[in-house]
């Protein structure tokens, strides 16, 4: 069945389409949303109102919407060979995109597993971690330490690893063996310190040595975390990280599901902090969202060792449209087109301007507290009043996130994520292609947002 008429599509839409993190009232709305058309850091909603995409979709559409050059290639990939596996055989399409991402990876990972998204590459590297110790002779290892806050996706293992509560209650029991550490929201290396005296890292070594180092088989960690809003680490951070997990043996897990392909302004955001992990997980930016991927870069040691093993000699996991020949074909243009158009120097040349226009923002509204974030990467987070330390209360949250941002938002024409996890803020992750003037209209929407906060809360 297709049709064309919008109200049509609407009712379809309530009728028989079950959404993704989205309250059952917001989706009986009769307004609510119905999306048709993207260009460049711009959306089409069926009325013919265009909209500022300020979180890139979903942190993904780096490469901006609609473009002509990566449908080209998956139409020319569907032609030739729209679908083959990665089981016991191989795909120009698979082999290509392989090549190029660890091209691109920070030295050593030099392996790419194929899966369709963040959830699956996150599932994809414990089973990794958990297979390699199993490899070495050290089926023990098998326990998981991540952060607090922190998301790590919705499947059932990747969701053990996710850091919060709220996520997690309607599921349980989840996966046993996953502990929590603390973020590193509000941490800085003291003069005259070290990274190994934060809280937060002294806190990972108490918990490793609480469950016996030859327990755990890996850390999780984002670059910078998204959850809680966009947390910067302190400077040497992710070298202590490092230090420690070879110290006990540890894999160090890289999620860089939002944090690579330029949306800090490098290729993975390890890299950013000079620092090369033992399996890195990648979705979204990937193909900038104009086909399903994801992966999981694995060192090529680890990779060896479980290809290698006397004990199975394979990786016993995979997916059907893991590695998917249209998907693939797909990324190879993205990222092809993201060097050669210099998207990443875009990012980092921009960053000063982005930040300074934040820092505007921040000083004109009292009910903005801080921005966070770095590279096309900012969560802006709101307080009852900066001057005095006022926090807003849980009922001015609640309608903040509910009602107050939303519909602010849609009087501008903006479309980001006010966010509740942890703190209430509005998250900022505009397409990489964003130029000067979008990010004046990303940063006037934004003031307009935060005078409405404004005027909720002080009347």
């Amino acid at each position: 069945m297709s049709t064309t008429n919008t109200g049509e599509i609407r009712s379809l839409a309530q009728r028989h389409l079950f959404p993704h993190f989205t309250r059952g009232q917001v989706w009986a709305d009769a307004g609510f949303p119905v999306i048709v058309r993207g260009e460049g850091c711009y959306l089409y909603d069926d009325g013919g109102r265009r909209f500022l995409d300020g979180l890139a979709g979903l942190f993904c559409v780096n490469m901006g919407h609609g473009r002509s050059d990566i449908p080209a290639a998956a139409t020319k990939q569907m032609e030739q060979l729209a679908y083959w596996t990665n089981w016991s055989a191989a795909h120009p399409a698979s082999a290509e995109a392989a090549g190029l991402i660890a091209g691109l990876a920070p030295e050593g990972l030099e392996r790419v597993f194929f899966v369709n998204s963040g959830s699956e590459a996150v599932e994809s590297a414990i089973k990794l971690a958990r297979q390699y110790h199993v490899s070495r002779g050290q089926a023990g290892r098998t326990k998981i330490i991540a952060r607090d806050m922190a998301y790590h996706g919705t499947t059932l293992g990747a969701l053990a690893v996710t850091g919060i509560p709220k996520y997690k209650e309607p599921f349980g029991p989840l996966m046993p063996g996953v502990r929590h550490i603390p973020h590193t929201l509000g941490e800085t290396v003291l003069d005259g310190g070290t990274a190994s005296d934060l809280p937060s890292l002294k806190a990972l070594v108490e918990v490793i040595e609480e469950e016996g180092p030859e327990t755990v088989a890996a850390v999780f960690a984002e670059p910078v975390q998204n959850s809680r809003g966009a947390l910067v680490p302190p400077t040497g951070y992710w070298q202590e990280l490092r230090s420690i997990c070879d110290r006990y043996g540890i894999l160090l897990v890289s999620d860089e599901v939002i944090c690579a392909y330029g949306r800090l302004g490098d290729w993975f955001g390890s890299a950013k902090y000079g620092v090369t992990p033992d399996l890195l997980t990648f979705a979204k930016g990937a193909t900038s969202g104009y086909a399903p991927l994801g992966g999981v870069l694995v060192r090529d040691d680890i990779a060896e060792s479980i290809l290698t093993s006397p004990r199975s000699g394979s990786f016993t996991h995979g997916a059907t449209w893991g590695g998917h020949p249209v998907s693939t074909a797909v990324a190879v243009a993205n990222l092809t087109a993201m060097r050669d158009e210099d998207v990443l120097g875009n990012v980092r040349r921009l960053e000063p301007y982005f930040q300074a226009g934040l820092d505007r923002v921040r000083d004109a509204h009292s009910t903005v507290l801080e921005w966070r974030g770095t590279g096309f990467f900012y969560a802006v987070e709101f307080t009852g009043d900066r001057e005095s330390g006022r926090p807003l209360t849980e009922e001015q949250s609640v309608d903040l996130v509910r009602q107050v941002m939303p519909e602010a938002m849609r009087r501008v024409n903006l479309i980001t994520r006010p966010d509740d996890r942890g703190a209430t803020m509005l998250m900022l992750s505009p397409p990489l292609v964003a130029d000067e003037s979008v990010l004046d209209e990303l940063l006037a929407g934004v003031d307009a947002v935060a005078s409405a906060v404004d005027r909720h809360i002080h009347g």
